[in-house]
């Protein structure tokens, strides 16, 4: 829920493309710490709501900064923040993390592809501040659309643990990740952002080597789903109301016709509001917001457009 009034402090032009917007509250009370990998939803001048993964250093408590990417293509939320001027309010939701440092880890890679550089970074100056064993490949087109690439090639904490790869198409990207592969182990993780690809060119080099579920992913943008083959299924709240959810909507329209309160943003299984519990049934997986290992548990479920493989699911609501 985008119910926290922020004022644009501050931006920055990082490219042609991309801007930082630095928030803050005009009461000056503190908008973190958060956890790294965390991102907000933004609602824009249009309403539009938006996710933007907060890249500034985790423990910063007075600020947030997002990056946004003007995408002619997209339904014109970044467009809209490029139209903002400092000084102008907006107004966010709480801090969220689907991607998050593994405690665990004896070493960690984080490689970005274009603007997926935001959620690593903050994750890169979280490793920093631990000084754990880590690595950045940040792979894009050119210097000229690279964002922060001075922050991380003049920063003392990140200089020897940046590797910048520009221009090199996505053939070449296997050889000039292989060489860090010998380096890991099962108590390893990767974590990865960019198009969706990318990320699984990324997956597919390290997880012979660390595991699937030892690979982190971040996604942006939402994959099409064959919904050809849709049949009608029950739903059960821990209430006690029955819905039935017909072949042509989700779980999420039906439960919030009926004037069912459920948390939503993105309504396309990338942001992780509406991730419900699952207390009975078997949930059919649809979204890119759960982990291997927790749609594996189907334990959990994102109301917006996954569905059931079993006749009934029971749910609960977060």
């Amino acid at each position: 829920m985008t119910n926290i009034l922020v004022r644009v402090a501050e931006i920055a032009e990082e490219t042609a493309e991309i801007r930082t917007l630095r928030l803050v509250r005009d009461d000056g009370e503190p908008l973190g710490p958060y956890e790294a990998g965390a991102h907000i939803d933004v609602a824009g001048p249009t309403g539009l709501v938006r996710q933007y993964s907060l890249c500034g250093p985790p423990s910063e408590v007075s600020s947030l900064l997002i990056a946004v990417k003007r995408e002619p293509e997209s339904r014109g939320g970044s467009e809209a923040l490029h139209t903002v001027s400092a000084g102008d309010h907006l107004k966010i939701g709480e801090p969220r993390n689907l991607l998050t440092v593994a405690g665990d880890a004896d070493r960690h890679v984080l490689v970005a592809g274009g603007i997926g550089i935001t959620p690593l970074l903050s994750m890169a100056y979280e490793l920093a501040g631990r000084s754990a064993d880590f690595e950045l490949h940040y792979f894009v087109r050119s210097p000229d659309e690279a964002a922060f690439v001075e922050l991380l090639e003049n920063r003392v904490e990140f200089r020897d643990r940046v590797r910048l790869h520009f221009g090199a198409p996505r053939a070449e990207h296997p050889a000039l990740l292989a060489p860090v592969v010998p380096g890991l182990t099962s108590a390893s993780h990767v974590y990865t952002c960019g198009p969706q690809g990318f990320m699984d060119q990324v997956t597919a080099i390290f997880a012979p080597a660390i595991g699937e579920n030892n690979v982190h992913v971040e996604h942006f943008t939402a994959n099409e789903i064959d919904t050809s083959d849709d049949l009608p299924f029950t739903v059960e709240l821990d209430t006690g109301e029955v819905f039935g959810i017909p072949a042509g909507k989700s779980i999420l329209s039906v439960l919030t016709e009926n004037g069912i309160d459920v948390a939503k943003s993105c309504e396309e299984g990338i942001c992780g509001s509406c991730v419900s519990g699952v207390l009975e049934g078997a949930p059919d997986h649809r979204d890119q917001c759960l982990s291997a290992s927790d749609k594996a548990a189907g334990t959990e479920i994102a109301l917006c457009v996954s569905r059931a493989l079993s006749d009934k699911l029971v749910i609960e609501l977060y």
